[in-house]
């Protein structure tokens, strides 16, 4: 590739075509709190307000999310195809990826490429000093969460304003985003009256438009003084040089048309060929993240202002990050590149929806964050994430692309007991005693009877196992354990005559 010298290239990064470990470990990444899922989930049963909250989360977004899918017709179709679009760009990622390169840069824009966390970060200062921003605003980003752009700003002395509702109250109240749509969806209403009372000059009610309205009236300011506009990218078109931004605020749209320099930064699997592949994923990503036919503001942004244009930034600028997601693309947990980030999943997780999105101690909550937090932060320091999940499949039915997620926590446990990375003895002692046996039928068959002649019993009482012994103990801690049924299934089979 020819680089301009004229275009500020921060780092080139090729997309790897090598299969690689997927075990690989980001630093930006672990910077957020290590924790056990248990230990925070615990503390997530306890809190009642969190719970109410929650509780209602099946009836509001998951609810909204099912009627939208069955009002429309074609969904299994469009989703699909939206997920042969995906597939088909991966294969082929780093030719689009240059083909996006090229027609930003036909347009007057900038290109930056970006290893990691850290070196987007110092491709964002480098702009903001070449044009001395004080005061930058932003539109709701889980890229620039991953890679904890606010803190690089602000240990630079750079004002940061978050200007989606949500953002701007976990901003104000020092909270990570509990929810990839919802940031704070943890916090009830009363909540977030306290926290917006901490930048009021007069006492705020609990009336949710009069919330907003303060809201507003603090951010249209920041809009027109802002030196320069900080979005995500929910999709960018290679064959145009487009970056797509959906919402239902406007934010983002003012945070592009008002400063005079927008940046948008991107993971590198955002990118898709053409603008005809565009329409499949605005009618799956509004129906699979808040169940409207389509988002209020779809923002097609084509690079800096033109000069028939009267908004609009003067200058444009394209992050495209890394951050481990080549690592990924040849491994066998490719299929997470997939992700849209909707949010769907997250509704869907019968996890999710008891312990919320900060157990999961990562910036991705949820099914797919037990899969990408593991993989961008690595295994060993994340371990508990694969087992954070029931298996349910009510996530794959839930995502607008069919992520097969059950299958790659599955693969991911599976690695995690491969490797003896974290598994202690006696869980690997069971897993190949296990394994040991299902190689040996006869010894199997003369286990299963003897467990439904003596634990059978107990089905016949009361069903439940109370408390299992030793190291079983664990589950019954939490939860009882559905017996053996008194007669195996293969003798049942053998009585029926079939």
């Amino acid at each position: 590739m020819v680089v301009n010298p004229d275009i500020r290239i921060v780092e080139w990064i090729p997309v790897c075509r090598l299969s690689l470990s997927v075990t690989m470990t980001s630093p930006d990444y672990i910077r957020h709190e290590h924790h056990e899922f248990i230990d925070a989930s615990e503390k997530a049963l306890e809190n009642g307000t969190l719970q109410s909250i929650l509780g209602r989360l099946g009836d509001t977004l998951g609810a909204r999310n099912r009627e939208a899918w069955q009002a429309f017709d074609q969904s299994d179709q469009v989703r699909e195809r939206a997920r042969a679009i995906k597939d088909a760009t991966l294969a082929d990622l780093d030719q689009h990826l240059e083909t996006l390169e090229a027609s930003v840069l036909s347009r007057g824009g900038h290109v930056h490429w970006a290893a990691d966390g850290e070196a987007a970060c110092r491709a964002v200062l480098k702009v903001l000093q070449t044009h001395e921003a004080r005061m930058v605003v932003k539109s709701k980003s889980m890229t620039s969460e991953e890679i904890h752009l606010n803190k690089a700003l602000e240990q630079a002395g750079v004002e940061v304003v978050e200007t989606d509702f949500g953002e701007y109250i976990i901003q104000v109240a020092g909270h990570r985003p509990s929810h990839i749509v919802g940031p704070a969806l943890h916090m009830s209403s009363e909540d977030v009256t306290e926290v917006l009372n901490q930048v009021s000059e007069k006492p705020l009610s609990n009336d949710r438009v009069e919330l907003a309205a303060f809201a507003r009236s603090q951010l249209r300011s920041r809009f027109a003084a802002a030196d320069v506009g900080i979005t995500g990218v929910n999709f960018a078109v290679a064959e145009t040089g487009s970056i797509v931004l959906i919402s239902n605020e406007g934010n983002a749209r003012l945070t592009t048309s008002l400063p005079r320099v927008h940046i948008a930064i991107m993971g590198i699997e955002k990118v898709i060929p053409r603008l005809a592949d565009l329409p499949f994923f605005l009618k799956v990503l509004a129906r699979a993240a808040t169940g409207q036919k389509l988002s209020i503001y779809t923002s097609i942004v084509q690079g800096k202002r033109a000069s028939d244009e009267l908004d609009g930034a003067e200058e444009f600028h394209l992050i495209i990050l890394d951050n481990g997601r080549s690592q990924i693309l040849q491994s066998p947990l490719r299929e997470s590149l997939f992700c849209i980030r909707c949010g769907a999943c997250l509704n869907a997780c019968p996890v999710y929806r008891n312990v919320g999105g900060h157990a999961y101690g990562g910036v991705y909550a949820g099914p797919i964050g037990a899969v990408l937090t593991p993989l961008y932060g690595g295994l060993r320091d994340h371990h508990h994430l694969p087992h954070a999940s029931s298996l349910c499949g009510a996530c794959q039915a839930a995502c607008p692309v069919k992520i097969q997620i059950p299958d790659m926590l599955v693969k991911l446990r599976e690695q995690l007991h491969t490797s003896h990375v974290v598994a202690g003895r006696m869980e690997t002692f069971a897993y190949r005693s296990w394994a040991w046996m299902l190689r040996r039928p006869r010894i199997y068959r003369w286990v299963t009877w003897l467990i439904s002649r003596t634990l059978g019993r107990v089905k016949r009482r009361s069903g439940w196992l109370r408390r299992l012994p030793g190291q079983l103990g664990g589950w019954t801690d939490r939860r009882d354990f559905p017996a053996p049924a008194p007669q195996r299934f293969r003798d049942w089979w053998k009585e029926q005559g079939l």
